[in-house]
């Protein structure tokens, strides 16, 4: 087997479909099916049975599973290294990070990096699934907690505080007290109540009826002030709006943390990124504490 026959293997039994293993590699699925084919040949043994269930591992798939991902990280690692050394100010950079930073932050981080270096793409990934930097899923990632692992290189970006807001209109009508009967609240979906916001506005408005639940901030944010109910948001995102009012303040503030693989933070498109992103940190600042 070679390493393609390696990467077809892994990202089958991964997605355990043609169709998502294919997604994953950026493939069709019809050539996805044909390295199966070549992959099964090749090796004179069957690594994975169709099921009705999707793909499973047979027992000689298991036994080569582990060694199939040591060649994966080794390659990996190669890539890493190579790319480390790239000191070319041009390419392509990607960064993960959750919805509202994409949505409020990286654009004007993005304008500071292209007026000194327009030959730098940079990919932007908001998505609810944390990607992997040491596979190389992202070059960079600014996440709400802290990273884990000694191949990576993290710091604190900011320190973000979240309040109680609702709009001027529900205030008019329902009062600012959360104290009083009769509040309605905008939330997150069950999936996430176990998060600190979620249950923070849970202890504080116990006996309040949910009007909508999101996994959206920006979804929260828009029926918070449409006038559905009190929302428990970041500052970042609440402020600065003449229609929005702050109720409460919220419980303790969160820090915002960025990080890169070891092998990569010199590289000089990763560095003028990330020199790019700490610009635009230090003017959010005082937006990311509540404090304008």
């Amino acid at each position: 087997m070679d390493w393609d026959d390696v990467r077809s293997f892994l990202a089958i039994a991964r997605a355990r479909t043609l169709s998502g293993a294919a997604r994953d590699l950026g493939v069709r699925q019809s050539t996805m099916s044909r390295r199966l084919e070549a992959l099964e040949a090749r090796a004179g043994a069957r690594l994975l049975q169709k099921t009705a269930s999707g793909f499973e591992l047979t027992a000689l798939g298991e036994a080569v599973l582990g060694n199939a991902e040591r060649m994966e990280a080794e390659a990996i690692a190669v890539e890493r290294m190579v790319q480390g050394r790239d000191v070319a100010l041009s390419g392509v950079v990607r960064l993960t990070t959750v919805e509202i930073i994409a949505n409020l932050l990286i654009p004007g981080a993005a304008m500071r990096l292209h007026a000194k270096y327009p030959a730098i793409t940079l990919d932007v990934l908001s998505e609810s699934r944390t990607l992997n930097l040491s596979k190389r899923e992202a070059d960079i990632a600014i996440r709400m907690t802290r990273f884990e692992g000694n191949q990576l290189v993290s710091r604190r970006m900011a320190v973000a505080a979240s309040a109680l807001y609702a709009s001027a209109g529900y205030v008019a009508k329902h009062g600012r007290n959360p104290a009083d009967p009769g509040h309605a609240v905008v939330t997150v979906l069950e999936d996430q109540a176990h998060m600190a916001e979620p249950q923070w506005l849970a202890a504080r408005l116990p006996d309040a009826r949910v009007a909508l639940r999101s996994n959206s901030r920006d979804a929260q944010m828009a029926a918070m002030r449409a006038g559905l109910g009190l929302a428990y948001l970041p500052c970042f995102l609440a402020e600065g709006h003449a229609d929005v009012v702050r109720i409460d303040d919220g419980g303790p503030p969160r820090d915002v943390w960025l990080g890169v693989h070891a092998d990569l933070r010199h590289m000089p498109r990763i560095r003028a990124v990330i020199d790019a992103l700490d610009a635009e940190f230090a003017v959010a600042r005082c937006r990311f504490a509540g404090d304008g």
